[in-house]
């Protein structure tokens, strides 16, 4: 029955970035088709709120804060993980950051630096870890979130580009090297989705109408519209899928 294949009852998940928006929908869908889900997020308090809605309507949670910058919290998350579940089925590298909305050129190395040291680095080290106890278990998935902007530069968003576009590499790296040992990576890469995190270009109207005139749908997303395809990438309805960039874009890629 290919709607068993959707069925993650049994299988433990951590998403980071799961306090709120795309993270916080990618943790309810993964609790509702029965996953346990380790949400990770720096801010121990809101986490335990997405907790306490995910175990409101039945489902299991367990909140790490976890800065992914931080190579010894990402250590601490993936030990609480297994010490509480023993397993680790599903990660879901959702967890990034922007500090830098402006020209590329006029960027202080520091920008660079807190941007890759999150969306780059701790993705990479969290996805080798958690793929090396994957392989050990036989199988497992890993989805990064990148973005459209990894495909094409984002005008005033010239580093966040390029750490996007390095998060699509990782993905296709990790999935030819881990392809024979079960472990499936993937990448769903979001166009422009109404989050706190975007509300910068959302939030402003000359922005929105010239991203929108790009957009064949003409709208943005909600950030329920992500979690459909990570379930499937999750779950074994896509088991012979592996190394993809999935863009969710609204069409916007055509233009």
């Amino acid at each position: 029955m290919i709607k068993e294949k959707f069925d993650l009852c049994g299988k433990v998940a951590v998403v980071t970035g799961a306090s709120r928006g795309i993270g916080e929908a990618i943790a309810k869908g993964l609790a509702e088709f029965g996953a346990k889900v380790v949400l990770a997020s720096r801010k121990q308090e809101v986490l335990d709120q997405v907790k306490a809605e995910i175990e409101s309507v039945g489902g299991e949670a367990l909140a790490v804060a976890t800065h992914v910058g931080n190579l010894e919290a990402i250590d601490n998350l993936i030990r609480t993980t297994l010490d509480t579940w023993g397993r680790i089925d599903i990660l879901v590298n959702n967890a990034a950051t922007n500090p830098y909305f402006g020209l590329t050129a006029d960027a202080a190395m520091s920008y660079w630096d807190k941007i890759f040291e999150v969306n780059a680095r701790g993705l990479f080290y969290l996805t080798q870890q958690v793929g090396k106890v994957m392989v050990e278990r036989g199988g497992g998935s890993i989805i990064n979130i990148s973005s459209e902007a990894g495909f094409k530069p984002t005008p005033l968003l010239g580093i966040y580009s390029v750490s996007k576009a390095a998060v699509n590499m990782i993905t296709k790296v990790f999935a030819l090297e881990w392809g024979d040992k079960g472990v499936r990576v993937n990448c769903v890469a979001p166009g422009l989705v109404k989050t706190h995190f975007s509300q910068a270009l959302w939030g402003n109207e000359a922005i929105l109408q010239t991203a929108l005139s790009s957009i064949p749908m003409h709208r943005i997303a909600e950030p329920e519209e992500i979690v459909g395809i990570v379930i499937y990438l999750a779950s074994d309805a896509s088991s012979f899928v592996t190394g993809q960039v999935f863009l969710v874009d609204g069409g916007r890629e055509l233009n």
